[in-house]
């Protein structure tokens, strides 16, 4: 059987540096949260056992976040003929949606124990949570490193995870040292309850932003109607519609209008001058153009008052050719 390109692209993402950073990221994970659920258990502290349950979501997400990373690398067939990035995305949405859930359940575990106090262990709490504090840092700091090199949501919401331990850690650490001075129980699911709402908060984040990538809405990078007016300009172009934006993944955008031409230009000559511009003005790389005239494909009431316009402005060719 013949080989077939089912894409001109190369859909596909090698991320060398976020697949290593996941794997040690998972691996000290993993060890670390059956250390907090002993710790948590044996200590009675909310704040532990909530840092501990976040990190069970964690191990979840990087599970995730590693598949996204593998199916990222397959190229597109004739199903996916966009490939397997979007499942970055999903797996964003996801993680998003388990830290918001989470961040739900300590906050109302905390309103019980307000209302109910329970003692715990502060020494085991504190040794547990200040080891912690440290594993949480360093990951932390790895999967940041990660980000800045390659740009990834699915990373980047694994990264929001670990800025919750982080903060999980240092709260259980204050929590610790306030109860032992001041005897006063309610520190400790009041603490839990602040991490929580920051938890919530980059949750939230990362489920609005999947979810807007989901929808297929125009990236907020980009000014769709600017871009709009870049194409106008374009020599031979005479109008714009049918016009669509999205972004397959966090880093892979796409782009396909109709443009009704002035058939005294090559159609050849105005894609080319659009597509170039697309690319050099604003990294997109991916773009469908649909060159039209008015006469001959139907455009109903939009063609007639098209038609109209011109005639009561003759419309002036734009400016930019391809170099």
């Amino acid at each position: 059987m013949a080989e077939y390109d089912f894409h001109h692209l190369h859909h596909v993402k090698e991320q060398k540096h976020s697949r290593k950073a996941l794997w040690v990221t998972l691996v000290l994970t993993a060890f670390f949260t059956g250390v907090e659920i002993v710790g948590g258990l044996l200590s009675n502290s909310l704040a532990l056992l909530s840092d501990s349950a976040h990190m069970i979501s964690d191990v979840i997400a990087l599970g995730l976040s590693m598949v996204a990373l593998h199916l990222a690398t397959r190229p597109p067939n004739a199903r996916f003929t966009f490939g397997f990035l979007r499942f970055e995305i999903i797996a964003s949405f996801l993680n998003g949606l388990a830290l918001a859930v989470i961040a739900l359940g300590i906050f109302i575990e905390g309103i019980r124990r307000l209302i109910h106090p329970e003692r715990m262990e502060l020494g085991l709490m504190l040794g547990i949570a200040s080891l912690g504090f440290v594993v949480n840092l360093v990951l932390t700091l790895v999967l940041h490193r990660s980000v800045e090199e390659e740009d990834n949501l699915n990373v980047r919401s694994a990264l929001w995870h670990f800025i919750g331990d982080l903060l999980s850690s240092v709260g259980v650490i204050v929590s610790a040292g306030l109860i032992y001075w001041t005897g006063q129980l309610w520190f400790d699911p009041l603490i839990s309850m602040v991490i929580g709402g920051i938890i919530f908060t980059g949750g939230a984040k990362i489920v609005r932003e999947s979810f807007l990538m989901l929808m297929e809405s125009v990236p907020e990078r980009f000014d769709l109607e600017q871009i709009r007016r870049d194409i106008a300009a374009v020599e031979g172009v005479e109008d714009v519609h049918e016009m669509h934006l999205w972004a397959i993944s966090s880093d892979h955008y796409s782009l396909s209008a109709h443009v009704l031409t002035d058939n005294r230009v090559q159609p050849f000559c105005i894609i080319l001058a659009i597509t170039e511009m697309l690319k050099r003005t604003y990294g997109i790389e991916h773009a469908t153009i649909q060159t039209e005239h008015v006469q001959i494909h139907p455009h109903g009431e939009y063609g007639r008052q098209f038609m109209l316009k011109q005639q009561q402005e003759p419309s002036e060719s734009g400016t930019y050719l391809p170099m």
